[in-house]
């Protein structure tokens, strides 16, 4: 018997708390969905960096982000990301895309498209699969509020950092440290004072702080919180796809 994820687990936190490593590695432990929805905001934002728009003009960035199609995989061992039909899963992780996704994110109507968008994809999981782990930054406080597990996980500016460096200069992206903090701490700065959906820990959020943890103990930390709110139940192995 394995056992299988029963559920929705919402992972939010700022960037470098290694949730979304965390959420894969969750979901394809206990053959979940696994939905990364800063992907979607970043798929927004390229579109609106690549049509010339400024992404501080709201009105323009709506009308595109109406005509456009933002897609996301849900396979935590290959989660991609697609404008139009086009992989993007590369090119919305740049330093431009950094600087204005916040902007991009910080549009109420933008939110509410994708929030909507990010509903369907949590159903269409259960319904297929039965669990997803959804990791973000307003995960537990609006897209799923009533989610039977929500985790907030945090860490130092300086550990973020280094995490996004080393994430940078793997995938080829060449930073300095100084830069990186100073990215780092200016998208927390943006996502937890803008007015719509700030970035903040739910009030029955489970607060995780990942400084001096590694992978695998996080991993072991979500399996158990999943595990005592009962989100884990036996399934003989490959019914659930």
């Amino acid at each position: 018997m394995a056992r299988a994820l029963c559920g929705v687990v919402a992972l939010d936190g700022p960037s470098g708390t290694g949730k979304t490593t965390a959420a894969r590695r969750l979901a394809t432990e206990f053959g979940a969905g696994y939905l990364d929805t800063g992907a979607m905001y970043r798929v927004a934002t390229l579109a609106v960096l690549r049509a010339g728009i400024g992404p501080d003009d709201a009105s323009a960035v709506v009308e595109l982000v109406r005509r456009i199609e933002i897609g996301v995989g849900t396979d935590p061992k290959e989660p991609s990301a697609s404008l139009d039909g086009v992989d993007v899963s590369e090119a919305i992780r740049t330093e431009e895309v950094n600087q204005a996704v916040s902007a991009v994110s910080a549009v109420p109507e933008v939110r509410e498209m994708l929030v909507a968008e990010q509903r369907r994809i949590i159903r269409k999981a259960l319904d297929e699969v039965g669990g997803i782990v959804v990791d973000g930054r307003d995960i537990g406080t609006v897209v799923v509020p009533d989610a039977p597990l929500k985790v907030f996980l945090t860490a130092s500016a300086d550990v973020r950092a280094r995490r996004r460096s080393a994430q940078d200069a793997a995938a080829g992206r060449v930073s300095t440290p100084e830069e990186t903090k100073a990215s780092v701490e200016r998208r927390d700065r943006l996502d937890s004072t803008r007015a719509n959906s700030p970035l903040r820990a739910a009030d029955d959020a489970v607060l995780l702080d990942t400084s001096d943890l590694a992978l695998d103990e996080v991993t072991a930390k979500l399996t158990e919180l999943a595990e005592d709110r009962g989100l884990l139940c036996g399934e003989v192995a490959g019914t659930r796809r």
